[in-house]
């Protein structure tokens, strides 16, 4: 691409675009031809589309169709997904349950070993942010730092088949059907794997599509609720230990009474407003109220996304007890109690969305029928201790509050301070003890020379007592940053979860470092190897692309930061295991 030349110090070149990078680039405008003559998509009206975003774009570029031979895995379990899939022809095997691990063809990601981590650092420009290619269609050299691999093109295929799901519990998809939409929209793993059953065509759409899709027309929206009640369901009930080991017919009985809401905006960020401007107990009226204490329980309910606070009301407010995540159980307890004594129980927490959650109601007449009978006594005990919640004046015991499935033992102040900025949604969080840190700064220069002169993190960020939650990305379990993205280019890594950025496609649109609660993303000036500021041809005004911790995932030792700190003054960890951080805090 020729290059315009504007002054000694600035060099002017095209700003990418959201389709620079098509999904499937082989997509013609006769394949969508077709696709819009068969369902969902005959049914969507192309009028609700705005003309910078036409229903013909999206399926042209945010789409690519695959065929895939008999054995070929389309879905790992596991694996972040980051797009679904509607069956064109053929069949699929969804396998819930059984299918033997080392049969899935993982692969141990490429690390940069001493002598490659040496040399890049010798390599590193003079200048910070200096790119050798400015956008995804430049001709010049590209950089040896490359794109998020599209592992999704890596096939792995299992030789014999019948043989693999001889032991497995397995569902079958055909022509019409549509899986993989739940990971690919709220950016969580795959709860299942899927195997082609014979030759298979498929439509693969990327998130960005997909969503874009779904805001404009309920009717696929019901279609993928309706899929999950039917394919997926059972499998979170399964995962639930009170339900792992139901009779199948009594199973059933429990996913047909089984009642979806969500509570909350799936966009929490938007409104997300800093406890220091919010005060604490106004921040927890106005949050979604799923269930009051002191009301009578009716029934459990099962947290399929997003978080829920725990609270008791306390002295003239409210304080926070605990959070659920994914997985968890709220008034378990109660709802055994209530079964044993013949008569309602009232719940000793109330139960408040934070940003937004999923759940799963089971209304307790249900599980009197067809649970508690069949579930042996002890181990319905083990059950509600898991999932107890105890609080003194001086520290809570979460047996069922920490997403890391860790007890801990952690002051009300940390829970509040952990739960009111919603760092509980980091899995690596930069934590700093105040008391060993000496402010020498080797941690930002170690991050520096990983990174090219530029360090990835900020060392400042808030304080509760001696810890200091620093401003690095904390590879959050709801990365809202990947909501609004229009070209894909934050996302993450398929196997580890890793959140990175996609330099080539970055629009710099600050799309993701705007969504970013916690402001852990910033917009760079980018540079020539010259050294000239980088601008765009059409406005003349810099360039920016977003830069945040990619968590030194190409390095064989892990984060270079807490590598280099000398004095054991930080640690990455995952915030949701109160345990891990109760030992940290208290060490």
């Amino acid at each position: 691409m020729p290059l315009t030349t504007v002054s000694p110090a600035e060099i002017a070149v095209t700003r990418p675009q959201r389709w620079d990078v098509p999904f499937g680039d082989a997509m013609r405008d006769e394949d969508v031809d077709e696709l819009l003559k068969i369902e969902p998509f005959a049914s969507i009206d192309a009028e609700r589309f705005p003309t910078a975003l036409p229903l013909r774009g999206i399926l042209k570029n945010d789409t690519r169709i695959s065929s895939y031979q008999h054995g070929d895995i389309l879905v790992r379990e596991g694996d972040y997904g980051h797009s679904a899939f509607l069956i064109l022809s053929g069949t699929v095997s969804v396998v819930l349950e059984g299918l033997d691990p080392e049969a899935l063809g993982r692969q141990s990601s490429e690390k940069r070993g001493f002598w490659r981590s040496l040399a890049n650092m010798w390599r590193n420009p003079r200048l910070p942010e200096v790119r050798n290619q400015f956008s995804s269609n430049s001709k010049l050299i590209s950089s040896n730092r490359q794109p998020v691999a599209d592992l999704a093109q890596t096939r792995v295929f299992l030789q014999d088949v019948p043989r693999a799901l001889a032991d497995a519990r397995s569902v079958t998809l055909h022509a019409g059907e549509i899986f993989g939409e739940l990971a690919a929209l709220t950016r969580t793993q795959r709860s299942a794997t899927v195997l082609a059953d014979g030759r298979v065509f498929v439509l693969e759409i990327r998130w960005q599509g997909l969503r874009d899709l779904m805001r404009r027309t309920d009717a696929l929206r019901q279609h993928i609720e309706q899929l999950y009640r039917e394919n997926s369901l059972r499998v979170h009930l399964r995962e639930t230990p009170l339900l792992a080991q139901l009779p199948a017919q009594q199973l059933e009985a429990v996913a047909e009474a089984a009642i979806f809401e969500t509570h909350g905006n799936f966009e929490w960020h938007a409104n997300f407003e800093s406890p220091a401007t919010t005060p604490s107990q106004d921040a927890i009226v106005n949050e979604p109220l799923i269930v009051e204490e002191e009301t009578p329980c009716e029934g459990i309910l099962l947290v399929r996304n997003g978080f829920a606070r725990l609270s008791h009301r306390f002295g003239h407010g409210h304080r926070t007890v605990a959070y659920l995540g994914k997985g968890q159980v709220f008034g378990l307890t109660e709802s055994i109690e209530s079964f044993e004594s013949k008569q309602p129980t009232t719940h000793t927490n109330s139960l408040r969305a934070l940003g937004y959650v999923d759940v799963i109601r089971i209304p307790q007449a249900v599980l009197e029928q067809h649970v508690f009978p069949t579930v042996r006594e002890s181990l319905l005990l083990e059950v509600a201790k898991k999932h107890a919640v105890q609080c003194s004046h001086h520290h809570c015991d979460l047996h069922g509050g920490s997403i890391g499935g860790e007890q801990g033992h952690v002051e009300p102040d940390l829970l509040e301070f952990l739960v009111e900025r919603r760092f509980i949604n980091g899995t690596q969080a930069m934590l700093v003890d105040l008391d060993r840190c000496t402010r020498c700064d080797d941690c930002v220069r170690a991050c520096a020379a990983t990174h090219d002169n530029n360090p990835r993190f900020i060392r400042h960020g808030h304080q509760h007592g001696s810890m200091m939650v620093a401003n690095a990305c904390m590879h959050c379990i709801d990365p809202v940053c990947m909501i609004g993205c229009p070209t894909g280019a934050i996302g993450r890594d398929h196997e580890t979860g890793v959140l990175r950025l996609n330099d080539l496609t970055c629009v710099g649109c600050s799309t993701c470092a705007n969504s970013c609660p916690y402001d852990n993303i910033r917009m760079a000036e980018i540079r020539d190897p010259s050294g000239a500021i980088v601008l765009d041809e059409k406005t003349q005004q810099p360039i920016h692309k977003a830069t945040k911790c990619d968590l030194c995932a190409d390095q064989s030792g892990g984060p270079a930061c807490q590598r280099a700190c000398p004095h054991d003054a930080l640690v990455r960890m995952d915030l949701g295991n109160l345990g891990e951080l109760s030992q940290w805090v208290n060490r």
